[in-house]
């Protein structure tokens, strides 16, 4: 489960999540991820997610596995991470439908025509039909995109132990979902290129915006999943891949409406998951801002004020992941009119509350560069309302993540 945490203060709070499903059962793995263009925002760097994770492991004695991902990495910023992180996800959705070296494109298909005919996978009732056009076609779209993962693998393994690290393959961020069948073949060019994914992260139909539930036909979601997962269990045996390749879920946290269908297919297939979950646990800091002492209630007053009048700036970077109404976003001045309990109840993610704002909470989301920019002065609050900002996180995640997913 990746626990992102924008400004490394709620590791302990996290972990305690965790630590709580380990005592109902629940073998989860936390990875504290955060990317290279959250550590140029915040201006942190990745030895302050090492020692978050290394500090709230040590305080609260967990003697489980955990890891430091470099999120969404590619051979431009990968070194960044190496020497802090022990879990990379290789971001490759930007070379998808580059093409591959016309030999390397042969051997592909020359390679995987046994397949060639009507094809059968295990837990899916479909049937699939290979033709030499289409392994050509999956091969064309996917190939060079596999080259690049491979490379960036490859440029790791030169400075780390290859056994010491876990690698996920992402193509999540791209247009459209890939079908069983690419995704068979993305898996066997994986093998091919002596890439030891543990994970792999595939784009799904539906709307995955930050911070707020799914969008999207939910019957749809549950197929994919499904035979996403049926295609990596048949992909582990004819392509001796990791026994422990899982399906990642990117930009998963909030997405209650489809937690329900994951967590029967998993258990179903026995399979296991790797949801990542990112920039909530800001969120969480800023309800216990507001449900805290007046300083702390004025602070996140002027966070969204400064949110709300750099809307173009914050927003563009994430358009492809949020959906804000700007219409419905209430004025600083009302905001400002807010008492904290109403100010929380807007942010925190109840659907059953009629305060809550999806648009209000999309907008605080990615207006994290707001409170970075107040350096100390927003720490300090935090560390000034520990008490309640803690709880919040670690409700957060045990309550309306892990519950509702595994339980």
């Amino acid at each position: 489960m990746g626990i992102g945490d924008r400004f490394a203060q709620q590791g302990k709070a996290q972990l305690d999540a965790i630590k709580k499903a380990s005592e109902l059962g629940l073998e989860i793995t936390p990875v504290w991820n955060k990317s290279f263009r959250e550590h140029q925002i915040v201006k942190s760097e990745p030895t302050s997610t090492r020692k978050e994770a290394d500090d709230a492991v040590k305080a609260l004695g967990w003697n489980g596995q955990y890891f430091v991902d470099a999120d969404h990495v590619g051979l431009k910023n990968v070194d960044f991470f190496i020497d802090s992180s022990d879990f990379f996800t290789l971001d490759v959705a930007d070379f998808i439908g580059e093409k591959a070296d016309g030999a390397k494109i042969d051997k592909f298909i020359e390679s995987y025509k046994k397949y060639i005919g009507e094809m059968s996978i295990p837990g899916i009732s479909d049937t699939f039909k290979i033709t030499e056009q289409r392994l050509e076609q999956i091969a064309n779209k996917f190939l060079f995109a596999i080259d690049e993962a491979a490379k960036i693998y490859k440029h790791i393994s030169r400075k780390k132990d290859s056994g010491s690290f876990v690698v996920e393959v992402s193509m999540d961020e791209t247009d459209e979902p890939q079908t069983p069948v690419e995704m068979l073949f993305i898996l066997a060019m994986i093998s091919d290129a002596g890439i030891p994914a543990q994970t792999i992260a595939p784009k799904f139909t539906g709307r995955f915006n930050k911070g707020v539930d799914y969008v999207g036909a939910i019957d749809q979601f549950k197929k994919e999943f499904e035979q996403d997962i049926a295609v990596i269990q048949f992909a582990i045996r004819e392509f001796s891949m990791q026994d422990n390749l899982k399906l990642s879920v990117h930009s998963g946290s909030d997405k209650f409406s489809i937690y329900k269908p994951m967590g029967e297919i998993i258990r179903k297939m026995d399979a296991g998951l790797h949801l990542k979950t990112a920039g909530t646990t800001w969120l969480e800091e800023l309800i216990g801002l507001a449900e805290g002492n007046q300083d702390g209630q004025a602070l996140v007053k002027e966070v969204y004020r400064n949110a709300y009048n750099r809307y173009d700036e914050l927003c563009g970077p994430y358009a492809a992941v949020i959906d804000i109404d700007p219409r419905k976003l209430p004025s600083p001045d009302e905001v400002d009119s807010w008492s904290g309990e109403s100010y929380a109840a807007a942010l925190r993610h109840d659907q059953d509350n009629p305060g809550f704002n999806p648009h209000f909470r999309q907008l605080l989301h990615v207006g994290y560069k707001v409170a970075a920019e107040m350096g100390d002065r927003y720490l300090n609050a935090v560390r000034a309302n520990s008490e309640i900002v803690s709880k919040n996180v670690t409700e957060n995640i045990f309550e309306r993540h892990i519950k509702r997913l595994f339980l």
